[in-house]
């Protein structure tokens, strides 16, 4: 980090906006080109939309560290969660009450990274027994299992957040979650698209650039409480119209 800072690097502004340009064309790719497509083009689409996770991950890690109150975070990333719900079942076609298709994908990634922002708070709490945490972590991997990214994104969020300051051993924790990821994609969903999981090692080096400042605008963080939800309502509305039909009976396409 200390490099970065000396060449400039990139601040939180610049990476968000990233994360938000990939997460558009991989979610608009999931909606021009539903299921497991293996079209080059299409791949590489995929490839870039891996970039979106770590990073989210990454910064709400970063939130955690640098906010007034958790407390409020928290309600704003649940209040999200919620309304994604819908956004994000009507994007790829998932009926709004879950397990009526899969165990799978039942619900937007926010779920999960709410819930990584708790585990960040229950691991900071001194008098609590390691038991109690190990407990509660568990309690939460079953609850945010079903989400985009699973409980894979809660854990990587709690990697990351506990070995701030270390961003070797920050990577290293998010990958081997990201290989967890891929293993059960390749065992459960498709074999190629579990290998493309592992493309959130492309993340790595734009991460290391981050220099730790914000930007001068202040409006990003809000910009994608809104965005997240509407681009999905917005794909979901290219697929009805695509592809005539407002839910799926099939199982999700594995958004993250």
């Amino acid at each position: 980090m200390t490099r970065a800072n000396e060449r400039g690097g990139l601040n939180s502004n610049q990476i968000k906006l990233l994360a938000i340009a990939a997460m558009t064309l991989d979610h608009l790719t999931w909606t021009l080109f539903p299921g497991y497509s293996t079209e080059w083009f299409v791949i590489l689409f995929h490839i870039i939309g891996r970039l979106t996770a770590p990073i989210m991950w990454f910064f709400v890690a970063e939130g955690y560290h640098y906010t007034h109150d958790v407390k409020k975070y928290a309600v704003r990333l649940f209040l999200l969660a919620a309304v994604s719900h819908f956004a994000y079942n009507f994007c790829f076609g998932i009926p709004f009450l879950p397990f009526q298709t899969t165990v799978f994908n039942q619900t937007g990634v926010v779920w999960s990274l709410a819930w990584g922002l708790v585990l960040l708070y229950v691991y900071d709490q001194k008098p609590w027994k390691s038991w109690q945490k190990v407990f509660i972590t568990v309690i939460v991997c079953l609850i945010t299992f079903p989400s985009d990214w699973s409980c894979i994104a809660t854990m990587a969020i709690l990697s990351i957040g506990t070995n701030r300051g270390n961003f070797k051993k920050q990577m290293t924790h998010m990958m081997l979650w990201t290989a967890m990821y891929a293993m059960v994609y390749f065992l459960f969903i498709d074999k190629i698209y579990a290998l493309i999981q592992l493309c959130t090692c492309l993340t790595i080096p734009v991460l290391r650039l981050y220099n730790g400042k914000r930007g001068s605008c202040k409006g990003i963080g809000k910009l994608f409480y809104v965005y997240y939800p509407l681009h999905l309502f917005l794909c979901g509305v290219i697929r009805v119209l695509l592809w005539g039909t407002a839910f799926s009976t099939g199982a999700a396409n594995g958004a993250g």
